[in-house]
């Protein structure tokens, strides 16, 4: 146990000194668990417990390596330091003893601490046996009850770990799954962010729901809801297998800023409201950005289109327009509504009761291949002309018309009616003399 610690949690690999951390100091939480599953990081989150003067600390850290110092919590002494590639939080000691400070913890296998300075583990809970045998085991009902947040925190950290959640901490969860209420929607939108990530998460979310923690925030959530979530997760790895690049792109960022994929926003979708407008309000109560939600949405509005089958060049055209981006997310939304059916039997849980018809996707084929073709001249059409030749060339003045002419030029060059400039030019003035 030792040894695997030891290299992956060695100060040398830190992003500062272990000189800066006065004696005692400990290491806890994420980065010990991980380190004895022998899970590693690219990027390191570190996490400290000192007796006194965290945020002391913390900012002489920050200071002396010219980093980002974050005040968390005054009250409680708990700052943070940014590194380029690694985040260290510095907080103050809970009670009297590190053993105190350990007792108030979520689940015993967030419950040991490593002291850099002896290299010593402290394990008073046996978070390490319970490490061993993947699971996740409550501290105390009343440690969950303190923060509501740490129930949904049990499903997305059994999810990310492959661990089950013992009978009696289930129990405790479920029973106290209305305090969830009184978290802030952003704080609970994060844990879900990372269940809808990927398909490890999904079962999860199912059981959150069953359980009555998704009630809050999802009103509109059904069984059907969470049978979508499991057919978006085999659309995703059929339409993968079909085309990579699809696939890469389900599991890119909306944005930068935002760290919610292509995939999780098609999830997201089978959540909702089904109906945009709704669903944006819906949305916005739970904190979402812009970008987010109009992913959601604009997937919602277009999906009966998506199942079109044969689309003229025309409606193809209007299609890849409304869609931008949000294409991806919407193909595979549609897909997998396409092959969802009704659940097998009442028994069985609802993520495994679902299943696809291999050739249903062959539908998307022809739109999918015209999206992933930047040549493509209807999905990916570049304009002949722009608005400030049309006024300057047909001497009109500057009005909404403007942007019908550039939409019906476009329609037609993608039609092969149009392929110069002086004929988008000779179109729009036959359009308007018409």
């Amino acid at each position: 146990m030792h040894e695997s610690i030891l290299s992956t949690l060695a100060p040398e690999n830190w992003p500062f000194s272990l000189e800066f951390l006065p004696q005692p100091a400990y290491m806890v939480g994420g980065a010990v668990r991980d380190a004895l599953l022998g899970r590693t990081r690219e990027y390191l989150d570190l996490d400290f417990v000192i007796p006194s003067k965290a945020v002391k600390v913390a900012r002489a850290i920050a200071h002396h390596y010219k980093a980002g110092f974050v005040l968390l919590d005054a009250k409680r002494q708990i700052a943070r330091v940014v590194f380029p590639h690694a985040t260290a939080d510095f907080a103050q000691q809970e009670g009297d003893s590190l053993e105190v400070d350990l007792h108030r913890r979520d689940f015993t296998v967030n419950a040991i601490a490593y002291n850099p300075h002896t290299q010593e583990i402290i394990d008073p809970l046996q978070g390490y046996v319970d490490l061993q045998q993947g699971i996740l085991r409550m501290v105390s009902p009343a440690n969950l009850e303190d923060d509501p947040l740490r129930l949904m925190r049990g499903y997305r950290q059994a999810a990310q770990l492959g661990f089950t959640i013992e009978p009696a901490t289930k129990a405790a969860i479920r029973s106290l799954a209305s305090h969830l209420g009184k978290v802030a929607a952003e704080r609970v939108r994060v844990e879900i962010g990372y269940l809808l990530a990927n398909s490890q998460g999904t079962p999860w979310i199912t059981t959150a729901w069953e359980d009555g923690l998704l009630a809050p925030f999802f009103k509109n959530a059904s069984r059907e809801s969470l049978l979508k979530l499991a057919a978006v997760d085999t659309a995703s790895a059929l339409l993968t297998e079909n085309w990579q690049q699809l696939g890469t792109q389900l599991q890119e960022y909306v944005r930068d800023s935002i760290k919610t994929t292509w995939l999780a926003i098609a999830k997201l979708a089978c959540l909702v409201n089904p109906d945009p407008e709704l669903a944006e309000i819906e949305l916005q109560e739970l904190t979402y950005s812009r970008a987010e939600i109009r992913g959601v949405t604009t997937a919602l509005k277009l999906l009966p289109q998506f199942q079109v089958v044969d689309m003229s060049l025309r409606e193809q055209y209007f299609l890849f327009h409304d869609a931008d981006i949000v294409f991806p997310a919407t193909a595979v939304l549609a897909v997998a509504i396409n092959n969802l059916v009704e659940a097998i039997s009442g028994d069985k849980p609802l993520y495994t009761a679902v299943e696809t018809k291999a050739m249903s996707y062959q539908v998307l084929a022809p739109l999918i291949d015209r999206y992933l073709n930047p040549d493509d001249a209807i999905a990916h059409p570049t304009p002949l002309v722009n608005g400030k030749e049309l006024i300057a060339t047909l001497d009109i003045p500057a009005s909404p018309i403007i942007g019908q002419l550039l939409t019906e030029i476009g329609v037609a060059q993608a039609e092969g009616k149009l392929s110069t400039p002086t004929e988008a030019i000779a179109y729009a003035r036959q359009l308007l003399d018409g």
